[in-house]
């Protein structure tokens, strides 16, 4: 349900969208699509259905599939076509004709066989917003490679950002513990795909709308790569330890306190030796200028005077002085905190046979109301019969009913 929010008057209610998407990245944008109101239709193989429903983490599965699915896919419908078969694809066609917004992440050239490319989709329907997602973009010699977000941190230089540099400067590169660029590109196509519906509403006809994961993750990095374009061109050097910004000066990073880790951000470092009483401290950052060429030697003595205490002692001295610390919390902790309860961001879905899973829930507000929808992904080809009838396609396929587990 919504939190006092009648589903009709949702921002998308009303928009029908096809998500032929599998993963993360299409289907994320999908389903915040979903959350805003949007009726998702997903599209899905008779045989297995998106590849998502085996993809376990954690060894957790709900309902015959992998949890994971279950988070991405929720609030949508499955509607199930082989598109390789005239009868499905006639049957698909006639679904896209009604359709308001189309999402898919096939790798370039397979849609064109299919014949729903973006020209052919638009022909049949001139009012659809026709949404793409590749790895690498439709050109350059990536294109045909696979679009895995672990790859595109790896092939965009994203993950020699993060992790402190050693004491020899060649630490390993460290990536991102979630799939940051799935999601981030995700998030671009729904703000293509809004801005896309607003032209829509102004001119009457659709669009399309392409991103990349590689793009995305370019995007990501818009602010230290700008950097590098404007320097000498050589890689940005990481901190050998304390390491969270490779142009940030000190104290920006992450340090071992007696108990725990504490983070610190901006904040000038001849205050912060004053707040923290340390003369040693003080010593090696009396000149102003060389708070980021000898920012190494600062964190070094700064991590020694942050051993000295626990995280407690230490907030209670400079979060007062206004100076932007934080504790490093494990999700246990983070649970438990009062300020993650203020927010309810957690939900309980709930699947057709009334199983239920505890998941996030959507982070926009609307009118001042969170979003919560107890509905769970939908089996494999569960609402085939339904929309079929709903909207007049030709006769239910037996798939529908022979893929439910």
């Amino acid at each position: 349900m919504t939190e006092n929010i009648p589903e009709e008057v949702l921002p998308l209610a009303g928009l029908r969208v096809l998500d032929f998407s599998q993963f993360l990245a299409g289907p994320s944008c999908a389903l915040r699509l979903a959350d805003l109101g949007a009726d998702v239709i997903k599209v899905e193989r008779p045989d297995g259905g998106d590849l998502c429903r085996g993809l376990v983490l954690a060894d957790q599965g709900f309902e015959g599939d992998s949890a994971l699915f279950h988070t991405i896919n929720r609030r949508k419908r499955s509607f199930a076509a082989d598109l390789k078969q005239p009868e499905d694809l006639a049957r698909a066609k006639a679904l896209i004709a009604t359709a308001d917004v189309m999402i898919h992440n096939f790798r370039p050239g397979v849609m064109e066989r299919i014949g729903l490319d973006a020209a052919s989709v638009l022909a049949l329907n001139p009012r659809i917003v026709y949404a793409a997602v590749t790895g690498y973009g439709e050109e350059g010699p990536w294109r045909d490679r696979p679009g895995q977000d672990l790859l595109v941190q790896s092939l965009s230089g994203l993950a020699w950002l993060s992790g402190d540099a050693g004491i020899d400067g060649e630490g390993p590169p460290v990536p991102a513990g979630v799939s940051v660029i799935d999601l981030l590109t995700g998030a671009h196509l729904v703000q293509g795909i809004l801005a896309a519906l607003l032209r829509r509403g102004v001119t009457g006809r659709g669009g399309r709308v392409d991103v990349s994961l590689l793009e995305s993750a370019i995007d990501l990095q818009f602010e230290p790569f700008t950097a590098f374009l404007n320097s000498d061109g050589a890689q940005p050097a990481r901190t050998p330890g304390n390491h969270a910004s490779v142009h940030g000066a000190a104290p920006y990073g992450i340090y071992r306190t007696r108990d725990g880790f504490m983070a610190v951000a901006m904040t000038p470092m001849d205050r912060l030796a004053q707040l923290i009483g340390s003369p040693a401290l003080a010593d090696k950052v009396a000149d102003r200028g060389s708070w980021f060429a000898q920012r190494d030697a600062i964190k070094q003595q700064l991590q020694h005077d942050f051993r000295q205490q626990d995280s407690a002692h230490w907030l209670a001295i400079l979060e007062p002085a206004g100076v932007w610390c934080a504790e490093v919390l494990r999700w246990p902790e983070l649970a438990a905190h009062p300020a993650f309860e203020a927010l309810r961001m957690t939900q309980t879905i709930r699947s057709a046979s009334g199983a239920t899973l505890r998941t996030t829930r959507c982070p926009i507000r609307i009118d001042g109301r969170r979003l919560f929808s107890e509905q769970g992904a939908p089996r494999l080809g569960a609402d085939t019969d339904a929309i079929a009838r709903e909207l007049g396609l030709p006769g239910a396929h037996s798939s529908s009913t022979a893929a439910t587990p």
